[in-house]
């Protein structure tokens, strides 16, 4: 039975094509390897930034607006909060409507600050989402790419030794097709990470959205009792 089980042990796999590979075929395998590493990465440091703001969205909902004015509630609120960091935008935007400026109608300007404030929040979101996209539209390529090449180098050891029997054939191509899985496996979770972190983006900015909104309508309400 030992014997039995030695024989039908697959010595074709991944130890193999990175023992048997040449240096085209290893650095493949390593591009693939950090591609991967690199998603994740971004995945679960997007996936703890998004629940912080998230958290950050519920102190303002219960806390911010009971304040006695705009620049005390922001205060209270965690120093890298996007909800601060707008807040103070609006009253940054509001203290300097003069010189130049005051041409612009304050309605206007204040509007224009506040969008700008969102603006850099959202870039600051969906930092990284972009090389999620890129592993996820380019690991089925480089590894289709090491299956091309191991095949290739595979059909001229076959061509050079002159036996082109099964067993001869069958494993170094096989090795090969495992770039192919590799890639797929690259890819997959990248895709699927990059739509949800996405999707978590777009329901977070809603929240900012709508906060801009309600400093933008109290900052002129202010601006016209004083």
């Amino acid at each position: 039975m030992a014997a039995e089980a030695t024989q039908l042990s697959n010595p074709y796999g991944l130890q193999a094509v990175w023992a048997q590979g040449d240096l085209v075929a290893r650095g493949t395998l390593l591009i693939l390897v950090l591609m991967s590493m690199a998603s994740w990465y971004v995945i679960v440091t997007k996936f703890i930034e998004q629940s912080r703001i998230n958290k950050q969205s519920r102190a303002v909902g219960d806390a911010f607006w009971n304040g006695a004015s705009i620049r005390q509630s922001a205060e209270k609120l965690d120093n890298e909060s996007p909800y601060r960091f707008i807040a103070n935008k609006g009253l940054e935007s509001a203290s300097k409507h003069h010189g130049m400026l005051g041409a612009i109608d304050f309605n206007t300007w204040v509007t224009m600050s506040i969008q700008r404030a969102m603006s850099n929040v959202q870039g600051r979101l969906q930092e990284g989402l972009a090389m999620l996209a890129t592993v996820g539209s380019t690991a089925p390529f480089v590894g289709l790419f090491g299956t091309v090449w191991g095949i290739y180098n595979a059909l001229v050891s076959i061509g050079m030794s002159g036996q082109a029997s099964i067993d001869k054939v069958a494993g170094p191509v096989g090795e090969s097709l495992i770039m192919t899985a590799i890639g797929l496996a690259v890819a997959v979770p990248a895709v699927l990470g990059y739509n949800w972190l996405v999707r978590r983006n777009k329901l977070a900015m809603e929240n900012i959205h709508a906060f801009g909104n309600d400093l933008h309508a109290v900052l002129l309400a202010t601006a016209s009792k004083s």
